[in-house]
């Protein structure tokens, strides 16, 4: 049995080489995670506005955060079946409508709409998870791991830039016309997108390509499905995968609040989420690296223990700043790096025909832990006066999260080991 070559897809299409379909969908997770993660600075004024509680935002944005990862497999789907380019455009203009009618939303339901519904599915269809599959698909085999990294580094800094974007926007020009600025940036993505187009024809390098050997023999995208929820590796891969949405989102809607509750000023939680994003990008460009180097389950294993173990130092510690900033580089450099090993795995078991899709499905699960983590928290709150219960849960899912990547089996599914033989 021959391993496949190193042969690519698409080693270059034209004005298309490996550097700038990476720095194009670097550039598209940048623009599409930067917005929607700078939404929390317009709940102030858009509650003021309108005579609405805080709950009022917070359920749109739950909205947004549940539909993201529902409409993902969908919108893997399509990719994989009538290109990115298509379903990316589609994407970028719900977001982009979504942003710009949400500063014209005077009522629960029209925030529920355009911040909840058209900003969820357009991020579906325009965020880094297309971008890591088009990756995959069109990127020598060399060039994944890092890639991986560096997409999702590019969509850390995208955090971190769009924030302290919209604070500045919001005072010169207010919420309303920041809201509107950034709508019109988002149609940037759309030229972007065009380096993720698939070739229409396969490259004439001899010997067998990835491309070549992943879609023989071809599949249904029900077979695919199929073949993914009976493949036990891949089911512990989505289950694991929750934990990472359930720790990150918890932290970033409530640590704020957590700090103050222990005496500590708003700044410090300010400085804490911008320290977690700056590391994130060395450690999502690391874990990159290191995917192509070390077995992608062992990364796993080690963040999701490594988080955990952080979790409960922090907690059991006296509440400082310093500890707290700490923390936020020790998570930063935690908090996405599940995510190259994560679709490595999926791209090494089952190729790259319906990668979109089956990726799509783990975002899911990664949703469903974040949905969870923003709704638990609150109501652990108000119901006991503490965040005690959630942080102690983050810390069990981190170790059951260990313990469930640990048995995963890191090589391809039979049928594309026999393709490659």
């Amino acid at each position: 049995m021959t391993a496949p070559t190193s042969a690519a897809p698409a080693r270059s299409v034209g004005w298309r080489t490996p550097l700038v379909i990476v720095l194009c969908g670097s550039g598209i997770a940048l623009l599409a995670f930067g917005p929607r993660s700078a939404l929390g600075f317009f709940l102030t004024p858009m509650s003021q506005a309108n005579g609405w509680g805080r709950d009022v935002f917070g359920l749109a944005l739950a909205i947004q955060n549940l539909l993201w990862g529902l409409g993902q497999p969908f919108a893997g789907a399509l990719a994989d079946r009538f290109g990115t380019v298509r379903v990316m455009t589609i994407g970028t203009l719900l977001y982009a409508g979504g942003l710009w009618l949400m500063a014209y939303s005077t009522t629960p339901g029209a925030l529920d709409l355009t911040a909840g519904v058209m900003m969820g599915f357009g991020l579906a269809g325009a965020s880094f998870n297309l971008v890591i599959a088009s990756f995959g698909k069109l990127l020598p085999i060399e060039w994944r791991s890092v890639s991986f990294g560096a997409g999702t580094a590019a969509g850390s800094f995208g955090q971190f830039l769009f924030s302290p974007l919209a604070v500045g926007l919001n005072q010169a020009f207010g919420w309303q016309t920041t809201l509107a600025i950034f709508a019109v940036t988002m149609l940037t993505i759309i030229p972007l997108s065009l380096a993720m187009a698939a070739p229409k024809a396969a490259p004439t390098a001899p010997g067998p390509t990835a491309a070549a050997v992943d879609a023989a023999p071809q599949q249904s995208l029900r077979q695919a499905i199929a073949e993914a929820l009976g493949h036990r590796s891949y089911v512990l891969l989505v289950l694991g995968f929750f934990t990472c949405g359930f720790q990150l989102a918890f932290i970033t809607v409530h640590m704020p609040a957590y700090l103050i509750d222990r005496g500590l000023s708003a700044s410090v939680g300010g400085w804490t989420l911008a320290v977690i994003g700056l590391f994130n990008i060395a450690g999502s460009l690391a874990s990159g690296w290191l995917g192509n180097r070390y077995p992608k389950r062992f990364l796993l294993v080690g963040n999701y223990f490594s988080r955990a173990a952080a979790t409960a130092v922090f907690i059991l510690l006296p509440a400082s700043p310093a500890a707290t900033l700490i923390y936020g580089a020790v998570m930063g450099l935690l908090w996405l790096s599940t995510v190259p090993p994560t679709s490595g795995l999926v791209l090494l078991m089952f190729g790259t025909r319906w990668f979109a899709t089956l990726s799509g499905f783990a975002f899911f699960s990664h949703q469903v832990g974040g949905f969870l983590g923003v709704w638990i928290g609150g109501i652990a709150f108000e119901r006991t006066g503490s965040y005690d219960l959630v942080w102690w849960l983050s810390v069990l899912f981190g170790l059951l999260s260990a313990l469930i990547n640990l048995p995963i089996v890191e090589k391809p599914v039979a049928r594309l080991a026999a393709a490659r033989a």
